[in-house]
């Protein structure tokens, strides 16, 4: 058996050594490409507004990384940010590795624990539900999705869980803003990755989504690609339902720990 891990780059590779030091034949095809932006103004203003947020939400680590590359150092206030009130919230130990990475003080950051084995907003609302007060100012940091076009939609990797989130904020009476602070796209295949693509739709590999926008983007590159004989392995239910949709023979689906993927994929289908 063989795994094929979609993930983007660095997280990718990373998942592909984990399987590999267990035995398994590993092939890393990245199906997102992220990107920084060509204009940060909105991104820079979040920073000078950041200590009249109650708390910053991060959806992935990649919203981590590209917001903190245009902090401009200590705040407005001139605290560094280890002392500053915003708490930062995320849904997974990933995306907090991340905030520790960039100076966040432990204290003053929110994420579902990783024993839970749930990191999505719904897991996230029930830990901080209590703190939100009416009039809390809330901001989102997400990414931007890039079409073929050139045109750009809320990326839809963690949209479901994000505009939930921010209708029970509202409805506790807190205000949401968005900022944008990355992009995200389908990646560039060569022949060589869409024969290796095609070869594993049909000799018995299995698939690994942890995106349900990864397998939007591989109905793009090989359109028409019979899956019907294909295993897809996804960490989410709205991601086994993506993969259903784009004509998996088989979907298994587990939480997002490396454990229980890795045993889902060990077992029998």
């Amino acid at each position: 058996m063989r795994i094929i891990v979609t993930r983007v780059q660095p997280q990718a590779q990373h998942w592909a050594d984990r399987f590999a030091a267990r035995g398994h034949e590993t092939l890393v095809l990245p199906l997102i490409e992220v990107r920084g932006l060509n204009n940060t103004t909105a991104v820079h203003a979040a920073w000078q507004q950041m200590p009249g947020y109650a708390a910053a939400m991060f959806v992935s680590r990649h919203a981590v990384d590209f917001f903190f590359q245009e902090q401009p150092g200590p705040l407005s206030t001139g605290k560094p940010l280890a002392v500053q009130t915003t708490r930062f919230w995320s849904t997974g130990p990933g995306t907090a590795k991340a905030l520790l990475e960039h100076g966040a003080a432990p204290a003053l950051m929110d994420t579902p624990p990783e024993l839970a084995g749930q990191f999505d907003s719904e897991a996230l609302w029930q830990l901080v539900q209590t703190r939100v007060r009416p009039g809390d100012k809330v901001l989102i940091v997400r990414g931007d999705s890039v079409a073929p076009d050139g045109s750009t939609t809320a990326d839809n990797d963690q949209g479901v869980g994000r505009e939930w989130l921010a209708g029970r904020l509202r409805q506790a009476g807190a205000q949401v803003d968005f900022v944008v602070a990355y992009q995200r796209g389908a990646p560039f295949w060569g022949d060589r990755q869409r024969e290796l693509a095609c070869d594993a739709a049909s000799d018995g590999s299995v698939w690994l989504f942890s995106s349900a926008e990864a397998l939007g983007h591989l109905r793009g590159l090989l359109p028409g690609q019979n899956w019907s004989s294909t295993r897809a392995h996804a960490t989410h239910p709205r991601i086994a339902a993506a993969a259903r949709d784009l004509g998996f023979g088989v979907v298994t689906q587990s939480r997002p720990t490396w454990e229980e993927v890795l045993a889902s994929v060990e077992s029998p289908a």
